[in-house]
């Protein structure tokens, strides 16, 4: 069953200091998000994704509580210099190379299709100062990929990062001017 976003849906802000305080509560939701996919050693491997990514010190997380209960989250970082995802996949590349990487975006089953994974993008990229956000999306998850064209970003190119993760469809979006 969904949940309609109540009025008690609230969303933090966290960064690399607050890993500690809160990467259990990552991994609480991730286990409920694909407990339909934990057999997969590629999902299994989410705690180092969620070190990885946290160790950066520009990494930047958002969380929804409904109540007291964590229902989603999406965290990223700003890409290293030559470290751009979008390298590879563009015959020019942008004017201002900043990129920001969204590394997550995960809602819990019972919250999906509520509003909520928008929310939570936006509340991550805003006032962010790179000019140009990038994302991975799974190639066998359509709806997901045209989600994200509805949200600005366009396909650049293709991306198996991992001989054992999926084939990602690599996805570019200006942030100038939002």
């Amino acid at each position: 069953m969904e949940h309609a976003l109540s009025s008690d849906i609230t969303l933090t802000r966290h960064v690399h200091d607050d890993l500690p305080a809160i990467r259990q509560t990552l991994l609480d939701v991730h286990a409920d998000a694909y407990e339909d996919r934990m057999g997969e050693e590629f999902v299994q491997r989410f705690p180092w994704f969620v070190d990885h990514w946290g160790g950066n010190p520009g990494f930047t997380c958002v969380i929804a509580w409904d109540g007291d209960a964590p229902v989603g989250f999406s965290y990223g970082a700003p890409a290293g210099e030559g470290r751009q995802w979008w390298r590879g996949h563009l015959g020019t590349p942008p004017a201002d190379p900043a990129t920001f990487h969204v590394s997550e975006l995960m809602v819990r089953p019972k919250w999906r299709k509520a509003g909520l994974g928008p929310r939570l993008h936006d509340a991550l990229l805003e006032d962010r100062p790179e000019s140009c956000a990038v994302l991975t999306v799974d190639t066998k998850r359509p709806r997901l990929q045209a989600m994200y064209e509805g949200w600005g970003y366009r396909k650049i190119g293709q991306n198996q990062p991992f001989a054992d993760s999926p084939v990602y469809a690599v996805m570019l979006r200006d942030l100038a001017g939002v």
